[in-house]
């Protein structure tokens, strides 16, 4: 999935930090195993205040955490540099979502804020580190990543990679601010855990929002330019994206981590599960088709 030549992007959509020290991290050991109890609570989405310490560590003896704003791109940026690709796919995600819930523009909060950061940064549900993995916070209604994560995404959990994998990742947590704003939120209980829970259905939901994104992407025209954000999607690049979803599959990551699986915990669903919403919304093109609290089965 690459943009489509001719295609530029203002800088300052997106906030990029480095330098903030060690940060307080997250509340349980250090290592891979930090990692996988935070993937299985909040890789692409969860809640993330369950597992950010909210203690007094600090960000590092001396350290100053710098700030600054991704800068103009153009298409060939994006296509090749992660930074540029990040800031692209936001501004793609704001027009599709503008177009698609124009009553959302209303909301003065309706293009979510995010920060690219490295090591570690403060949140508005605490302080996150490179192991927690990508998420939405909801109390400051940004998106968190550190672009690092893609390379674990590949290393430990076996996805292919690749720019449409990335994009997943963002479109992903993207649908997590529309459930924000549309009351998704709100209604689902999202406390428990369990292959038919509310907490699985709140993810599927993002997952499928994030095939919509996918499927409409070669036709929302960039206001500024004229041409289309992105170019059609192959279907090698397809499989780059499901091959995300697989990977963060509760299923596959449970059996990747310790060996067995137990649906009693899942909190994002299967990899089966993820890769079908994801096709879902890619396939049907509509917000109605992404009604996982209406499906009798996920």
């Amino acid at each position: 999935m690459t943009f489509q030549d001719g295609g530029r992007f203002e800088g300052g959509r997106v906030q990029s930090r480095s330098g903030g020290g060690r940060g307080r991290g997250v509340a349980v050991g250090g290592g891979i195993g930090t990692l996988v109890l935070v993937v299985l609570v909040t890789l692409l989405g969860g809640n993330p205040a369950q597992l950010l310490s909210g203690g007094d560590g600090g960000s590092g003896a001396g350290s100053q955490e710098q700030v600054a704003q991704i800068g103009d791109c153009t298409a060939e940026q994006a296509n090749a540099e992660r930074e540029c690709r990040l800031s692209a796919t936001v501004q793609a995600l704001d027009a599709y979502w503008q177009r698609t819930l124009p009553e959302l523009a209303q909301d003065p909060d309706v293009e979510p804020a995010v920060v690219s950061f490295q090591d570690a940064t403060e949140t508005g549900c605490g302080s996150a580190s490179a192991s927690t993995g990508p998420f939405y916070c909801p109390p400051d209604r940004t998106i968190y990543l550190d672009l690092s994560f893609y390379d674990l995404l590949a290393s430990q959990y076996g996805a292919q990679g690749g720019p449409l994998a990335e994009m997943y990742v963002v479109a992903h947590e993207y649908g997590h601010h529309i459930q924000q704003l549309t009351g998704v939120f709100d209604r689902a209980d999202r406390s428990g855990s369990g292959d038919d829970s509310d907490s699985v259905r709140v993810e599927l939901q993002a997952d499928c929002y994030a095939g919509l994104w996918a499927g409409d992407a070669a036709t929302t025209v960039d206001p500024d330019t004229g041409v289309t954000f992105l170019e059609p999607i192959t279907e090698a690049q397809l499989a780059e994206a499901l091959s995300a979803a697989a990977a963060v599959g509760d299923d596959h990551i449970q059996q990747q981590s310790a060996g067995g699986v137990n649906p009693d915990t899942w909190t994002h669903g299967s990899s089966e599960q993820r890769q079908r919403w994801f096709t879902t919304g890619y396939r049907d093109g509509t917000v109605e088709s992404c009604d996982t609290f209406a499906a009798a089965a996920l």
